[in-house]
């Protein structure tokens, strides 16, 4: 009470030079704040605006530097409405991708895929034939064709092919042929070998030289094994053929090899 009677008997001299010394003070803490944006490098800093909306970085504490051993701990903030984190055509590159990856998987499982190696006897090329009559034996030599289909979209390398010939249940000849033979895709080949055979038989051999007989046929059972080799993988392949061989002389013609076409 006793202060604002005595504020209401001050002279209007005294008033002025109150307001003097008030006005002052607010332009050393205009200046404070100038010479603060001035250290920092910023003409924008809090000058013109009121002091409660400016505050000192955590940081660097408001003096616009960080010590060096600081560096590698700051965190870069992007906005969560920048465009850097959406993405445009995720949606389309996604399912690109995905399509792609099925389609070479698709086109590597079709034309990877083992097919089968198809092996034909196409039957004798030539044969010769000789008579012991003292153990009433008979040698015959033949000379087989063999046909190769590849039916895969690869090359197929043949490697060995192991032959056996039977009459009347018992074998009378064997043979292996070390071959290398490179089938390219889709396409056909032949392999010709010789199997020598001794077939020591009273009544076959009276058949072949008995000459008031007309026809002299002897059956025989060929079992063989074709070894194959593709993509790092081995592979034997079994077949049989029973052929009648004329014991007279070689009437037995080979079976013609059909190609594929493309």
């Amino acid at each position: 009470m006793g202060g604002e009677l005595s504020r209401l008997w001050k002279t209007p001299d005294q008033k002025e030079s109150e307001d003097k010394l008030i006005l002052p003070r607010q332009l050393d803490a205009g200046d404070e704040i100038a010479n603060y944006a001035s250290i920092n490098d910023s003409a924008t800093s809090c000058v013109g605006i009121a002091r409660q909306s400016c505050i000192n970085c955590p940081t660097c504490r408001g003096t616009g530097r960080i010590p060096g051993e600081q560096e590698k701990e700051l965190v870069a903030l992007i906005p969560y409405g920048d465009q850097r984190l959406k993405p445009r055509r995720t949606k389309l590159y996604v399912c690109l991708a995905v399509t792609i990856c099925l389609l070479t998987t698709s086109l590597s499982i079709f034309f990877l895929f083992p097919r089968s190696i198809a092996v034909l006897p196409a039957g004798l090329t030539g044969s010769s034939i000789g008579f012991d009559a003292n153990t009433t034996s008979m040698y015959l030599n033949m000379t087989n064709v063999l046909n190769i289909t590849n039916n895969n979209f690869y090359v197929v390398t043949v490697v060995q092919l192991d032959m056996e010939v039977l009459h009347q249940s018992l074998v009378v000849g064997k043979t292996t042929v070390k071959t290398l033979l490179n089938m390219n895709p889709l396409q056909s080949g032949q392999i010709h070998y010789m199997v020598a055979s001794t077939i020591s038989d009273d009544n076959t051999y009276n058949i072949c030289t008995w000459t008031k007989v007309n026809v002299h046929n002897i059956l025989l059972h060929i079992q063989g094994t074709l070894t194959c080799t593709y993509l790092c993988h081995s592979e034997q392949l079994a077949f049989e053929d029973y052929q009648y061989v004329d014991c007279r002389g070689n009437a037995t013609l080979p079976h013609p090899l059909y190609h594929r076409l493309p």
